[in-house]
């Protein structure tokens, strides 16, 4: 079997583990979750959720604790239980920076200043943050990802691991850069070729982009990325298993410095494209409730999606649906996964069951514009959520409450709901053929309609059923559940998988 690799299929990518496109259905870790002795009563519950793949840490300062020698128990440790568990592994490299910090850079870094220098505020104060222009940070990070990888190559012929992230979070705070000697130095010359806007004439950072927080933000970025760079290649040299860099991202109203900047953001990407390109692409922590539009963003800057960190509500559920029905993400991965519990885990667990049955479909239709993920756009919603598929309009409304029981089959157009539990309402919807759909998610309504204005759109059936792994029928639904042939509906608070005809008619 080949390495883990990316393919380019249409307008997506895909992720291939043992030469099949592989969907990763993730749990990320809790930073420090990581260890055999902690982590092995959780095991039966990620596989409950489904998980395919756990997300978790290497710790620096654990695996080289002094220069040169390395222990990589807690390593092998995760590798064997891991494959006990028939799960796969997206390895976290805690490096030179955490969230912003480098709080997992070992002992002898952190207390070595004179050697391994921090970075500075304008006023001049030293940061608990490792300097992105110092050779002898970079380097010592490079030689020890080097080793990781290398380890990885001897240890894991069975490629248990399948991506490996470098760093996690990279930012600066509580300015938008470095002001460290290096820095200052870095900022008065030229800003690199690769960078120069279309006609503009070499110059300073300021003399091109002018002084401006934004443009503190840009310099460091290229900082950031020049640095993750070497460590990138350095690891891929050993072992090019698919690498990416993740950010913490924009809190709204906030100003580079505020937040953790010139990480990997959308604003950015051509910065960290040019300057990383041994990373295959960069991914974002959602944590904020307009996931679609982070999503959106981040493959429109031209990534892949992967999604490795994210909010564990009942919403992870209608996330994953949305970023893999929307954008065949390469992967979806609520953080703190050994921590979810109540209807959070239930709903996860329902909607990895759907991204398992539909895994073929998605990837058989990934980049070719047949697929579409839906989640309501707005929380106040006037009019429905109008998608199109070629020459079908889908109209979708959701219902994020449970119905009354005798609004089965109907939309529930009285707003009236049992109690006030709050469900995730998505869908994901694969145009398989002209006439045929598949439907697959919980509380989302469909109507069906042709661009062409004198035609217009029927059910013609519809089916539940579920893919194990052929299509196995379980019930028509052409009565009451289809409110006699009007919409398609998949009522709140259960997840199903409906197959549907449509036929045209004037």
């Amino acid at each position: 079997m080949s390495l883990p690799h990316l393919v380019s299929s249409g307008t997506a990518t895909l992720l291939m583990v043992d030469d099949a496109p592989f969907l990763i259905r993730g749990g990320e870790l809790g930073n420090s979750s990581a260890e055999r002795s902690y982590l092995e009563p959780f095991w039966p519950k990620l596989e409950a959720l489904g998980l395919n793949t756990v997300v978790a840490p290497v710790y620096w300062d654990v695996v080289e604790p002094a220069e040169g020698c390395f222990d990589w128990t807690t390593l092998d440790e995760l590798l064997a239980d891991a494959r006990a568990h028939g799960m796969r592994l997206v390895l976290l490299w805690f490096g030179s920076w955490k969230n912003s910090m480098s709080s997992y850079v070992p002992a002898w870094v952190k207390t070595d200043t004179e050697r391994f220098p921090r970075a500075r505020t304008s006023g001049g104060a030293a940061l608990e943050i490792l300097s992105a222009f110092a050779d002898d940070n970079r380097d010592a990070d490079a030689r020890a990802f080097a080793a990781l990888m290398r380890h990885l190559r001897e240890a894991d012929d069975e490629h248990t691991v399948i991506m490996v992230q470098v760093e996690n979070e990279i930012g600066m705070m509580p300015e938008a850069r470095d002001h460290c000697p290096q820095a200052e130095e870095a900022f008065g010359g030229q800003v690199p070729a690769e960078l120069l806007p279309v006609g503009a004439q070499p110059g300073s950072w300021a003399d091109v982009f002018g002084a401006s927080p934004a443009t503190d933000e840009r310099f460091q970025a290229w900082a950031f990325a020049r640095y993750v760079e070497v460590i990138a290649a350095a690891g891929k040299a050993e072992l090019p298993l698919p690498m990416y860099t993740n950010a913490a991202l924009i809190r709204p109203g906030a100003a580079p410095g505020q937040y953790p900047s010139a990480g990997p953001l959308p604003h950015l990407a051509e910065v960290w494209r040019a300057g990383a390109p041994s990373l295959d692409f960069i991914a974002p922590d959602i944590y904020f409730p307009n996931f679609a539009e982070w999503a959106d963003a981040y493959v429109a800057s031209g990534n892949p999606l992967f999604v490795p960190e994210a909010l564990r509500s009942v919403d992870a559920a209608a996330n994953a649906l949305y970023a893999f029905g929307r954008h065949a993400a390469l992967g979806f991965s609520p953080f703190g996964i050994e921590s979810i519990s109540g209807d959070a885990e239930d709903l996860l667990a329902g909607a990895f069951d759907l991204v398992a049955q539909l895994t073929p479909l998605i990837a058989a239709h990934a980049g070719d514009g047949s697929m579409a993920g839906l989640i309501p756009p707005t929380d106040d919603m006037r009019a429905p959520h109008r998608v199109r598929l070629a020459d079908v309009v889908l109209e979708a409304s959701y219902e994020r409450v449970a119905a009354p029981s005798l609004a089965d089959g109907v939309i529930n157009e009285s707003g009236d709901a049992h109690g006030s539990r709050l469900l995730p309402a998505a869908a994901i919807v694969i145009r398989t053929s002209a006439d045929e759909l598949i439907v697959a998610g919980m509380g989302v309504t469909l109507t069906f309609h042709s661009p062409a204005a004198a035609d217009t759109v029927g059910i013609l059936s519809c089916e539940e059923g579920r893919f194990d792994p052929e299509w196995r029928h379980l019930r028509w639904l052409n009565g009451d559940q289809t409110h006699q042939g009007r919409h398609v509906r998949l009522e709140p608070g259960r997840f199903a998988v409906q197959r549907v005809r449509l036929y045209r008619y004037r």
